[in-house]
């Protein structure tokens, strides 16, 4: 990444590449097992971007579980991560997609080249200042008429959730998160010209803690 990201792009750049392998290891290949909700969030965003769309990216694809899914679904998916170490093994374990490295805040995509863009937990590392002008370039890539889909913990209304973590699987990282509104970050796509379509609220199931959040969003156009 260049030396002109921001820091918390850097951090959890390094972050990531520390703990890919573990992190990979510690989640199943098939990343929607026991999930029927997402399955049928994911086959809604299919459908609603048809089988003849513009390429469709998943953005912090970690080792591109999701993106295999959602080229089982007929779209012509590809991976994008800031950590060179997820990307490295996606593409091992996914030889016939591709996947690069890049960061969600300055994508190296022409304007209105994308059908579709899915960001699963991968906001969430976005500190608050930057949001509106990640929602902005997601808005430029974005034909009109596409779609995003995002999903995130979900945080109290009343303020943001930080959580700041310096260790993992083990290992010394220093990584952010941020737990938000729905409503908050519906608020902040409709600045961003992407009109919210669907909103899912899912209560946490086994270990999780928090609910989790789905937002479907359209590009107006």
């Amino acid at each position: 990444m260049s030396a002109e990201n921001p820091d918390f792009i850097r951090a959890t750049q390094t972050s990531y590449d520390t703990i890919a392998d573990d992190y990979d290891k510690r989640f199943p290949r098939d990343g929607l097992t026991g999930l029927p909700v997402e399955r049928a969030l994911f086959g809604t965003f299919a459908e609603l971007l048809g089988r003849n769309c513009a390429p469709v990216a998943d953005l912090g694809a970690g080792p591109g579980h999701i993106t295999a899914h959602l080229s089982t679904l007929g779209l012509p998916v590809f991976g994008v991560d800031v950590s060179p170490r997820m990307v490295e093994l996606a593409r091992r374990a996914h030889p016939q997609l591709r996947f690069h490295v890049g960061s969600m805040t300055s994508l190296d995509l022409p304007d209105a080249t994308l059908g579709g863009i899915v960001a699963l937990y991968s906001i969430i590392h976005v500190p608050d200042e930057h949001l509106p002008a990640t929602f902005a370039e997601f808005h430029r890539v974005l034909v009109p008429g596409g779609y995003v889909l995002l999903a995130f913990q979900a945080g109290r209304e009343e303020d943001t959730e930080h959580l700041h973590l310096a260790e993992r699987f083990g290992h010394e990282i220093s990584l952010d998160y941020y737990w938000r509104d729905p409503d908050a970050v519906s608020e902040q796509l409709t600045k961003a010209g992407l009109l919210p379509h669907t909103r899912v609220l899912r209560e946490p199931q086994e270990d999780e803690v928090r609910p989790r959040a789905f937002l479907l969003a359209r590009k107006e156009g």
